[in-house]
Order: C-alpha cells, then structure tokens, then sequence
C-alpha cells in the first residue's frame, strides 16, 4: 500500500483532518507506527531525517520500510523530512521515498525559491511529490520565533515552485519546548486560504492538544512528529527489565510504546478511518 503524499494530504483535505507524519529511525520505530495505523485503519506518512539518507543508515532501513510498507493493509507514504541537498533528495528517490521534502528555508526568498523549483521540476517526472519550507522552523532549544510565513510570499513560493505541500513557520519549533507554543492559526487559515495548498506543521512533539486541534480546523493537513518518537521508544526502554538478553523480546514493550504515542496522535489529528 506504498502510495504517493499527494493522494494522502487529498484524503485529508476531503476529511478535513491531518495526516501524521512521523519520523522513523529503525524497524521497532516504523514497525510500532505501522501497527498503530493498521489498528486506527488509518493513513500515515514515515519519515526518515536527511542526515540518515546521507549516511549507511538508509541502505538498511528504507527496505524494511519498503517492504513493511507493501504488506500494510492501510496507504503509506515513505518520505524524506528536511533534505538539507539536492543529493540527499535524489538518495532518497532512490532508496523508494515516494515524497521528499527539500528544505532551503534558510536562504534568502529568492534562492530558496530557485532550489525547489529545479527540484519539482525533476521530481515531478519521476512522479515524486515535493514539500518546501517558507519560513525557517529552527530549534526549540533556541527558542520559537514570533515571526511567521507571509501570505503574500506563501502565494508567490507556491505559484513559482508547484511544491505539493508547504510547511509554514506559525509558532512551533523542532525539539522540545521550554514552555507551550502558541500557533497562530489565523496566519494558518489565511495561507491555506490563498495557497490552496496543503499546509505542514513542523515541531508538533509537545504542541497542545487544543492548540492541534485548531490548527488542523484551519489547515494544516501534514503533522510531523520526531522527538516524541524518539521519547516513546527511550523512555520504555529505560523501563524493561535489564535481565532480559533477547533483543526481540527485550523490544516488545518499546514497539508497544511507539503504537500507543502514534494511535494518539492519529486520533488527535482526525485521521482515524482515513484509509477509507
């Protein structure tokens, strides 16, 4: 059920719901977010950082998630989150992503907008959909910017680059946060408004609930999630019982714990039952 992030965000538009996007590291994380969509009979995206594409990392794990990804009873979507080159783009076409997302948020307007439009225009003949981003989301630890994408600039990046999906900067930051952030979804209702376009929310680990849920009422149609994975799975380890030698028996509970964040978040976001 490997399938395209196009079809999936449509789904969600439809639904107006959002699709989880969560950042996968080996077999147990992938294998416990699989699980949780099968059971919530709903559509997930898998998502693989670029530093991993760029390493041996992806040799081993992208055909496990390939071929998790054939036998899953619900649509995957197996992309490439923040794809810091081009070469870690065309790495992850070839290791199977179906979407990538190359991430030149940094650059000024201009360049950022001549990247991505070399980049859809070879992406979209192979058939692979593109994310871009308008607006550095940078790093919690460094504290979450109060400046947000500008809808003027939104209309523009995506009139001149055809990205598929646009991540926007409205209030959220990678990583954990010092304190709750507050997303401004007027800005997000106003670009969704005018781009037509399906909008991503970086940095979800730790937003709250209510201020997710609005969020996706205004918009947002791609959620991704990355540290709270990574805590799910940690967090259960350091609770197993260290006696236990087996490494498959000694990850069950952690696969369990990846299943139960993940079935929450795709419940938070609507997206249960959108597997059809």
């Amino acid at each position: 059920m490997l399938t395209d992030m196009k079809t999936l965000l449509k789904r969600a538009e439809e639904a107006k719901c959002a699709i989880p996007a969560f950042n996968v590291y080996n077999g147990e994380t992938a294998l416990g977010i699989i699980r949780a969509a099968e059971e919530a009979n709903a559509c997930v995206i898998l998502q693989m950082y670029s530093r991993l594409f760029m390493s041996e990392e992806a040799e081993f794990i992208s055909p496990a998630i390939l071929a998790a990804a054939q036998r899953s009873k619900v649509k995957l979507c197996y992309h490439l989150d923040h794809g810091s080159c081009d070469e870690a783009v065309w790495r992850a076409v070839r290791f199977g992503c179906t979407s990538v997302m190359r991430d030149a948020s940094a650059l000024p307007l201009e360049e950022n907008m001549a990247v991505l439009k070399n980049v859809t225009h070879y992406a979209h003949d192979l058939g692979i959909d593109v994310e871009g981003e308008l607006g550095h989301i940078g790093s919690a630890a460094e504290g979450v910017s109060q400046e947000y994408t500008d809808v003027k600039e939104a209309v523009r990046f995506v009139e001149e680059t055809n990205v598929d999906a646009l991540a926007v900067m409205v209030g959220t930051a990678h990583g954990h946060y010092r304190q709750a952030p507050v997303i401004a979804t007027d800005r997000i209702r106003e670009i969704a408004q005018a781009t037509a376009t399906p909008l991503v929310l970086h940095g979800g680990s730790g937003v709250p609930d209510d201020q997710m849920i609005q969020a996706v009422k205004a918009g947002i149609r791609k959620v991704n999630f990355g540290t709270d994975v990574c805590c799910a799975l940690l967090d259960s380890i350091r609770q197993v019982d260290p006696k236990i030698i087996a490494v498959d028996v000694f990850m069950k509970e952690p696969v369990q714990a990846v299943k139960r964040f993940a079935l929450e978040k795709i419940r938070l976001l609507g997206a249960e039952g959108s597997n059809g």
